[in-house]
Order: structure tokens, then C-alpha cells, then sequence
């Protein structure tokens, strides 16, 4: 196990939501599990006028986030945890200077031991990265001549190519690349691990992870909510900004990855890159009119109560051509995946949750049980990442009696089956990750833009090419009836249950 040294952690934004509802919960989860250092000590800034005591009933005693983790606990064993937190008031302004912030670290960091080991939180709006860092900079919290210092960052990461290297290249001016750790939950998410585990561990996958055996490569993320409060954020990104270009494309380069020289961080952060860099981007209107789907929810009736569409929602432009529905076909140009075809998809107001990939194996090449019930019931490899967390393989068997009709058979395995083993949230992997200085799951800046060298044309497609169609479907469907196509001949996307093992079927609320 890595060491996790002494340590301060800052967090920028700690009166907002994400800070209690995400951050807090996680660094208890890792208080109470003993992951945390011996010295820690976490100093929320913000712009809201709050005492220590103030923030800590905030975040701590009061927070409907740990009430169910602290109502059987001691009281004095909740105060150690609640008495490692701070608070600096930054008052009207994140871009002021710093000084009274940095005499307030310092204080703490000789009172506490942190031995001047720093990391920086950021969950502000991205357009505050960059004067904060500067802030930062110029206060002389960034030198590593005294202990480590590091800058966390959440999504988004641009709006586009463009503002994505502006993004890196502000932020850059102030810290170098290995001290900045941008933050991607769904990597967080052991599921998504378990990918490069299932491939490079065992020799009845990898061997077979290619273009021979592999006919088609499937990933659904589907959520059964609408745009809920974020109506006016989520206008202005649409579905292939807010998953499409991080969450999915991080899984896709987990899929495509070459085998990293080893397992270190960036043995896998440059394989990664390096997949994403081999994906074939689609400039010509041909290619982009035949191979992407776009497509909002409207407003529907799901078990009797009345579901607005995306146009009717709060914050959204009532003639809105933002997508809450995203489908995307795509080759990989590199030997492994020559002419296997990807598709991915993310939408809102979809039957079920769910996130899955599906490895779609080849059917053998000398069918002797053709006409015997198991013709186009390939094999599947499928890792359920949320929920029902898990691995399921499809395949054939005999049915018992005379002849030789073949029935499909699940083998699998659940997460949820390790009971002994206490299985870590996203983001409190990810803390101690940064905490420990494994960037491993962290986006590097030059992976950041290989996914939007992606994306770019799509939007840019989608926003100004001719005759572009804005599919419609009803809340609480699979998509848009002609979503299928996409799929040529191979028949329908995967419709997936809340439960790994369902049998998949095509959801149609009457």
C-alpha cells in the first residue's frame, strides 16, 4: 500500500454543494476506514462568510450527506473528525490575492505538522481555474522547494478543443503538469478499473481483444431523469459535452488501450492517449449525417405521472436543438480494432439507469448449429459499471433432450457477492489517489484534447451543417425509433434491465 504523507488539503468553493455532498462524506468514509495521515487538516475557502464552527455544523453535524454515518457513533469520535476541518472567509471575490489565505495556511501547517504539503481543490466554475492558480502562484503556493503542492480540477474541461488547450495552457503558466490532477468521477468507479483488470489479467480475454474475434464494441449510458435543476448548464452542453466527451471516452480508451509497458500512472495515461489519438474522426457531413443521432426527450406519462419535455424544462430555451440524446458510431484506426465498429450512446429520461459495455464476440466461422436456435446470439462479454455492478458472459449450451437446440446461458459475477470487502465510492478512491500522488485515474492535458479533437466536428456539425434533424422521443423510452439504424444490419442496440442479467428488451411506455 502507497504511503499517504502528512498533508492540507484546500478547498476552493467548500460553501457549494459538491464540497458537501461529495468531498466531505468521501474524506470520512476515508477517516473512518484510518486511510487518512496522522497530521490532516482540511481548510474550506469560499466566498461565504462562515466561523470554523459555522462550517463544520455545515458540512459535518447538520449535513443530511453523513447523518445516517454519524447517528451511531460516538460524539467525541465525530468531533475528531469534524475538528481537522477549517475555514477562510475570501469574501466577495475569488480573484483577489491571497495573502491573508496563505498567512492562514501557514498557521495551520505549523500548528498541524502538514510538513508544507499542500493540494488544492477547485470545485469553482472552470472560468476561475485559471486566476485562481495564479493567485496561488503568486503567493508562492505552487513552489515544491518545501513539500509537494497539487491542484485538483473538475469538469468540465472546455467547451471545446479550443478553450480546452487555453484551459491547460492558463493553468500550466502556474504549476506544471504533474501537479495538476483533473478529476473524472467515473474513473473513480471500480467497475471502470475492473476493465484493465478483466483484459490484462486473464488469458481467456486478451488474447482474443481484437479485430479476429471482436465483432462490435457497445456502451450505454442511460439516465432516468431529466435535466432535473441544471436546465440552464445543461443548455448550454447537451449530452455529448456532459458525458459523451469525458465519462465515455475515458471508458472507450480503457476498451482500446494497448497493453501499458507496466502499471505505473503514466504507462497507462500515455496508452490511453494513445487510443484515443488512433480514433477516426469524422469531418465530411457524409460521414458525420450517417454515423451520429441526436435527439431531446418530450414530454410523456410514466406510471401515471406527467413528465415535461427537455423544451418545457426550467432554464432551457423553449426552441432549444440541444441534445439530451446522443448516439455515435465510430472505427478505430489502428491493427487491434481495423473495421470493428464502436457504438456509443448517453441520453436523459431513458427506461432505467444504467452504464454497461458490451464485447460483441464473432460467431464462429463453421456454424454446425445453425438451424438449431443459436444463429445471430453471438457471444457477450458485458462489465455492468452502474448499477448492479458487475461481469456477465453470454453463451451457448445444449438444452436437455434429444437433439441439439442451443439456449443462452449467463455466467457472472457480482460485486455486490464480495461481502467482506468494502468496495470504495468514486470519489474517495480519488482523493486518496491524489493524496498519494497516483494520477493513474486523473486526465492528463494532452488526452483532454485528443477526446475533444474528437468531438469537435460533431458539435461543429450538429450546430452549422445542412438539413441536421433533431429526433424527438418520449420521456421514458429508448431513444428515437431510428436509433437502430445506426446499428446496420446488425439488428438493435442492447436494451438493458436495472439488473445485469435481465434479458434485454425494447422498453415502449403505452
Amino acid at each position: 500500500m502507497k504511503e499517504t504523507k502528512n498533508q492540507m488539503l484546500v478547498i476552493f468553493g467548500a460553501s457549494g454543494d459538491l464540497t458537501a455532498r461529495k468531498l466531505i462524506p468521501s474524506l470520512f468514509n476515508l477517516y473512518v476506514a484510518k486511510q487518512l495521515p496522522k497530521n490532516f487538516v482540511v481548510l474550506g475557502a469560499s466566498r461565504s462568510n462562515l466561523s470554523d464552527g459555522e462550517f463544520r455544523k455545515k458540512v459535518v453535524y447538520e449535513s443530511p450527506y453523513l447523518k445516517s454515518k454519524i447517528e451511531d457513533l460516538k460524539e467525541n469520535y465525530v468531533k475528531g473528525f469534524a475538528d481537522m476541518l477549517f475555514y477562510e472567509d475570501l469574501g466577495d471575490d475569488y480573484t483577489k490575492n491571497y495573502e491573508r489565505l496563505s498567512k492562514r495556511i501557514a498557521k495551520l501547517n505549523d500548528t498541524n505538522g502538514t510538513e508544507n504539503n499542500y493540494m488544492f481543490y477547485l470545485s469553482t466554475p472552470p472560468s476561475l481555474y485559471e486566476p485562481i492558480a495564479k493567485n496561488l502562484a503568486d503567493a508562492g503556493l505552487s513552489s515544491q522547494e518545501e513539500g509537494w503542492k497539487r491542484l485538483i480540477v473538475e469538469k468540465p474541461f472546455g467547451y471545446s478543443l479550443e478553450t480546452a488547450k487555453e484551459l491547460n495552457k492558463g493553468l500550466q503558466k502556474y504549476f506544471n503538469e504533474s501537479q495538476i490532477y483533473r478529476i473524472d468521477h467515473y474513473l473513480g468507479k471500480e467497475t471502470v478499473q475492473n476493465l484493465l483488470v478483466t483484459r490484462f489479467s486473464n488469458s481467456i480475454f486478451e488474447p482474443l481483444w481484437n479485430r479476429n474475434y471482436i465483432h462490435h464494441v457497445e456502451i450505454t449510458n442511460a439516465e432516468s431523469v431529466g435535466v432535473e435543476k441544471r436546465g440552464g448548464y445543461y443548455d448550454k452542453s447537451g449530452a455529448l459535452r456532459d458525458m459523451f466527451q469525458n465519462h465515455l471516452l475515458q471508458i472507450v480508451s480503457l476498451v482500446v488501450m494497448e497493453p501499458p509497458i507496466g502499471n505505473e500512472p503514466e504507462d497507462i495515461r500515455n496508452e490511453k492517449v494513445k487510443a484515443l489519438k488512433s480514433l477516426r474522426i469524422m469531418k465530411d457531413d457524409e460521414s458525420l449525417f450517417e454515423n451520429t443521432i441526436r435527439a431531446q426527450y418530450v414530454a410523456s406519462e410514466i406510471n401515471g405521472e406527467k413528465i415535461k419535455g427537455y423544451r418545457e424544462e426550467d432554464g432551457v430555451d423553449p426552441n432549444s436543438t440541444t441534445e439530451t440524446y446522443a448516439a455515435v458510431k465510430f472505427f478505430v484506426d489502428n491493427w487491434r480494432w481495423k473495421d470493428v465498429p464502436f457504438y456509443v450512446r448517453t441520453a436523459k429520461r431513458m427506461p432505467t439507469k444504467v452504464t454497461e459495455v458490451i464485447i460483441h464476440f464473432k460467431t464462429p466461422h463453421h456454424q454446425i448449429f445453425k438451424d438449431s436456435g443459436l444463429s445471430s446470439k453471438d457471444n457477450k462479454l458485458i462489465i455492468r459499471i452502474q448499477p448492479d455492478e458487475g461481469i456477465l458472459i453470454k453463451f451457448g449450451v445444449k438444452v436437455p433432450g434429444q437433439g441439439f437446440k442451443v439456449e443462452r446461458a449467463n455466467l457472472d459475477f457480482y460485486y455486490s457477492s464480495l461481502a467482506e470487502t468494502y468496495v470504495m465510492e468514486a470519489y474517495e478512491r480519488l482523493l486518496l489517489d491524489a493524496m498519494q500522488g497516483d494520477a493513474t485515474l486523473y486526465a492528463r492535458a494532452d488526452e483532454v484534447e485528443a477526446a475533444w479533437e474528437f468531438v469537435d466536428p460533431i458539435l461543429d456539425y450538429w450546430k452549422n451543417g445542412k438539413d441536421i434533424r433533431m429526433y424527438g422521443y418520449a420521456a421514458g423510452v429508448w431513444g428515437p425509433e431510428n436509433a437502430d439504424e445506426l446499428i446496420d444490419d446488425l439488428g438493435f442496440w442492447r436494451n438493458p434491465g436495472q439488473n445485469l442479467a435481465d434479458d434485454a428488451g425494447y422498453c415502449v411506455i403505452c
